[in-house]
């Protein structure tokens, strides 16, 4: 994920700043709790498309 693009993504819900999941793939936001995936490295930023945290699930670190 390029940190310019990183830098400059919101979570169109909360307007909160994302922490990129190299592992899953995902930018996460811990303020709304979602989890929007990352396709072919293109960032797919629909509340529509993304995945809701699980209580216990943690937020990956930056």
């Amino acid at each position: 994920m390029d940190k310019k693009l990183l830098d400059i993504l919101v979570c169109p819900v909360s307007k909160a700043p994302l922490i990129y999941d190299r592992v899953r793939q995902e930018l996460v936001c811990a303020e709304s709790r979602l989890a929007y995936p990352v396709r072919d490295g293109i960032p797919v930023m629909l509340e529509a498309e993304a995945r809701r945290l699980a209580d216990d699930e943690e937020i990956p670190s930056e």
